[in-house]
């Protein structure tokens, strides 16, 4: 399992990739935003994962590796 990483500015705003591993409400108020989007494609059969501009910056025959990559690349 990969770590979850929490960047806190210094306004006291934090960042981090949504985990439920820890009870970020305990910290404050949420506002939640999408870092990427994880979609099967099924005309490659592969899940991929994308930006906010649409453009795959990984694709695995697995959800699973997707989410893990997701994890390392983007905490």
């Amino acid at each position: 399992m990969i770590p979850a990483v929490i960047t806190v500015a210094i306004n006291g705003t934090a960042r981090c990739l949504y985990t439920e591993a820890i009870d970020l409400r305990s910290i404050g108020s949420l506002e939640l935003r999408r870092a990427s989007v994880i979609e099967f494609n099924n005309s490659t059969q592969m899940w991929e994962v994308r930006d906010l501009n649409g453009q795959t910056l990984h694709s695995h025959s697995s959800r699973q590796a997707c989410l893990a990559w997701e994890a390392q690349h983007l905490n």
